[in-house]
């Protein structure tokens, strides 16, 4: 189970940078995506119209395999709990020493004992 979980986490971590990156080569609504590579539109990498399409189709499918990738880890990481089928965390009691009064469980304040002062002398 944890090779299991090692591997979509390894797999989340990638598709979240693979994002990151689509994300910031994409362009806004007003620059256009061969500015980027340093050419005209026509002669992109992608072709006039292809490339809007074929980034969010990219980042769609890397945003879901993220969002599958996140639900599987909190499914996992609650199947790897201790506790017992059909009991949630309210149901079970606290520990004894939580459950005690608060200053049961505060120890003692340490007060030094006073120092006592010297005697003073006897003048003859």
């Amino acid at each position: 189970m944890q090779v299991l979980m090692n591997l979509v986490l390894v797999l989340q971590l990638l598709t979240a940078l693979v994002m990151i990156g689509l994300v910031l080569v994409q362009h806004g609504k007003g620059a256009d995506m061969g500015a980027s590579f340093g050419g005209g539109s026509s002669g992109s990498l992608f072709g006039a119209t292809g490339s809007a399409n074929f980034l969010s189709r990219s980042t769609a499918v890397c945003a879901t395999i993220f969002f599958v990738c996140t639900l599987a880890l909190a499914f996992m990481a609650n199947q790897r709990s201790t506790a017992p089928a059909g009991e949630s965390v309210l149901d079970r009691a606290a520990p004894a020493s939580a459950a005690s009064s608060g200053a049961a469980a505060v120890p003692a304040a340490v007060v030094p004992a006073p120092i006592a002062a010297p005697a003073p002398a006897a003048s003859k």
